[in-house]
């Protein structure tokens, strides 16, 4: 056992030089070591079971005299209390950094979780819009707070000014908050139910999106128009021009179209093969080309260093504001996607093709999950005598006022004077 030391007077301990351990009195074993270099640090010098240890307290000044003093008389009544205090304060370390380990902000969350998927995301607009949305609304109310403590209160106050204003915003936020939310649980961040669900949550607080937001379609063109709009758009010059051509003659998205390589197409069999990254399904696509696509492509110019179809100046892809802004520029009140639109409104009202061709037509999923698990193959054939008929359509300006009628099965069918091909056998390779 450390036997104690005389007491000696503050004012002796604070000039004290000597290198070494300067036992002072007050509490047994308490002593001010002095290095080489003049620094100072109180030790408690105690047997800890069997073993002697020196334990530190502090460095002095800064610990006054009367505070080790203190801290020395805490020490011992822990070691009579059968703790080790070294073991105790190593514990309590351990533990400090386990809970530092564990603190994540939102903010710090929902960088993670985007750069742990924006690799899967189809386009880098996505990405911008989930840090752009989280920006503007989440980060000023949340960014900071710890992840674990989100509650259902954050998430009102972030969601319910903008509910009413900004329907489609507020909700695609919400359920990015709530994807956050989740990740974080699922790394252990935090525990319980998540606050930005919407079933049996904030759908008791909030109306749905439905009864305060009217869908809003993408702009079309009537199909009787789309024979009209083609003879104009074929007179505009640039790839915008062929790109959105290419677009409405394949039916596909901006997307598929603008990013779409050489190296994807089959010439000779005429199929244009489109990757699943690609695909909003997620599913490979191949679509027939018609005469008229096949004509397309073979007068667009390969630009030397790309394998895109329709590059821009710089020789990367078009952007989705390229097609827009052209037209604008025709003054017409459309959007790209929503030829898809025209497509399936003339296909559906104008032919007598079965609605899942041109749903696949459209690299649309079935609805039933009962029909898709039967429905194995993409119709490819019969797509292909479809897309041609569409071609053949709006290849003429005034196709719209060009329709019969037929009679089937004793009913009148509306169909395309083009749809009068659509029972001839063709081969596709």
């Amino acid at each position: 056992m450390v036997k104690k030391a005389p007491d000696i007077a503050p004012g002796v301990i604070s000039r004290l030089k000597d290198p070494g351990m300067h036992f002072i009195g007050y509490v047994s074993g308490l002593a001010l070591r002095i290095n080489k270099t003049g620094a100072r640090n109180w030790i408690l010098r105690a047997t800890v079971g069997s073993k002697r240890r020196d334990i530190g307290l502090g460095a002095f000044p800064e610990v006054t005299v009367a505070r080790a003093k203190e801290i020395a008389a805490e020490k011992r009544q822990q070691i009579r209390n059968g703790i080790d205090p070294v073991a105790a304060r190593e514990a309590a370390q351990m533990a400090l950094k386990a809970d530092q380990a564990s603190f994540i902000t939102f903010r710090e969350a929902a960088k993670q979780y985007i750069a742990a998927h924006e690799a899967g995301w189809k386009n880098l607009k996505h990405a911008a819009q989930w840090r752009t949305t989280l920006e503007a609304y989440a980060y000023p109310e949340i960014g900071d707070l710890h992840v674990r403590d989100v509650a259902l209160p954050h998430v009102q106050k972030i969601i319910e000014p903008i509910w009413h204003k900004k329907t489609e915003t507020a909700n695609r936020l919400r359920g990015r908050i709530e994807k956050v939310l989740d990740w974080a649980t699922a790394r252990g961040f935090r525990s319980g139910q998540n606050p930005a669900r919407w079933r049996s949550n904030l759908d008791m607080l909030l109306p749905a999106k439905g009864k305060i937001a009217k869908v809003q379609h993408h702009a079309a063109l009537e199909w009787h128009q789309c024979g009209s709009f083609m003879a104009e758009l074929r007179q505009q010059e640039g790839f915008s021009a062929r790109a959105l051509e290419f677009c409405i003659l394949t039916a596909c998205r901006s997307g598929e179209a603008r990013l779409a390589k050489w190296s994807e197409f089959d010439f000779d069999r005429k199929v244009w093969t489109i990757p699943a990254v690609r695909m909003k399904a997620g599913k490979e696509h191949r679509v027939p080309l018609s005469a008229q696509a096949m004509a397309l492509l073979n007068k667009l110019p390969r630009e030397e260093g790309t394998d895109l179809l329709f590059p821009n100046g710089k020789g990367t892809c078009l952007s989705d504001m390229a097609l827009t802004m052209l037209l604008r520029r025709m003054t017409k009140n459309c959007t790209t996607h929503g030829f898809r639109s025209t497509f399936r409104d003339w296909a559906g009202e104008t032919t007598a093709f079965p609605r899942e061709v041109i749903e696949h037509a459209l690299a649309h999923q079935l609805k039933d999950k009962a029909e898709a698990a039967y429905a194995r193959g993409d119709m490819f054939m019969k797509r292909t005598l479809l897309m041609q008929a569409w071609a053949d359509f709006i290849d003429k300006p005034a196709a719209g006022e060009n329709i019969v009628s037929i009679a089937r099965s004793g009913t009148d069918v509306p169909v395309a004077v083009a749809d009068t091909h659509a029972h001839q056998q063709v081969q596709v390779g």
